[in-house]
C-alpha cells in the first residue's frame, strides 16, 4: 500500500479520536454533544471515504441512514439524546454497512460497562429505580456520548491496528 493513504488513515484516525474525546468529556460534563464535534465528525469522514471507495460505493451512506433510523427511533422514545443520535449517525459512515454491526456491538458494550459501573458506584440509585420500576427521575442517566466514541475508537484503531478487519483499512 502506497505510504500516502496509509498516512492519511492515520492521521484521520488520530483526528476522529479528537473530535470524539471532546464530545465525550462535554457529555459528561454537559450532558450535551456539541454541534460543532458532530459536524467535525463528518468533514473527516469524506477524506476517509475518498480512501476506502469500496466503503463509498453508498454503503457508508446507508449504513448512515440506518443508524440514524435507528437512533432517532430510540430519541423519540426518549432513550438516547439527539446529540447522541447525531453522534452515532456521523460515526456510523466510517464503518460503513458491512462493520455497523460491529461498531453498533462496540457502543452498547461500552454503554453497558458504564451502566455497570454506574450501578457499582451508586447502588443506592439502583434500588430507588428498581423501586420506582424506571418511572422516577432520579439523576440524568448515561452520557452515552462516552459510549458512542468509545466504540467509534474502538472500531477504528482496531481496524488500523489488526489485520484482517478488511474494508476498513
Amino acid at each position: 500500500m502506497p505510504l500516502l493513504p496509509e498516512v492519511a488513515r492515520w492521521a484521520i484516525t488520530a483526528l476522529l479520536t479528537a473530535a470524539l474525546a471532546v464530545a465525550a468529556v462535554n457529555d459528561v460534563k454537559a450532558r450535551k454533544i456539541p454541534n460543532w464535534t458532530v459536524l467535525a465528525v463528518l468533514v473527516l469522514a469524506l477524506p476517509w471515504l475518498a480512501l476506502h471507495p469500496l466503503v463509498w460505493d453508498g454503503w457508508a451512506l446507508l449504513a448512515g441512514a440506518i443508524a440514524f433510523g435507528v437512533t432517532f427511533g430510540l430519541y423519540s422514545l426518549g432513550v438516547l439524546g439527539a446529540g447522541d443520535s447525531k453522534l452515532f449517525t456521523a460515526v456510523a459512515l466510517f464503518p460503513g454497512l458491512g462493520h455497523l454491526p460491529l461498531l453498533a456491538f462496540a457502543v452498547a458494550l461500552v454503554g453497558g460497562l458504564i451502566a455497570l459501573a454506574s450501578l457499582v458506584a451508586r447502588p443506592t440509585r439502583a434500588l430507588v429505580m428498581l423501586n420506582l420500576k424506571g418511572k422516577g427521575d432520579f439523576g440524568r442517566g448515561i452520557p452515552y456520548g462516552v459510549a458512542i466514541a468509545a466504540g467509534g475508537v474502538l472500531v477504528m484503531w482496531g481496524a488500523l491496528l489488526v489485520p484482517g478487519l478488511g474494508g476498513l483499512a
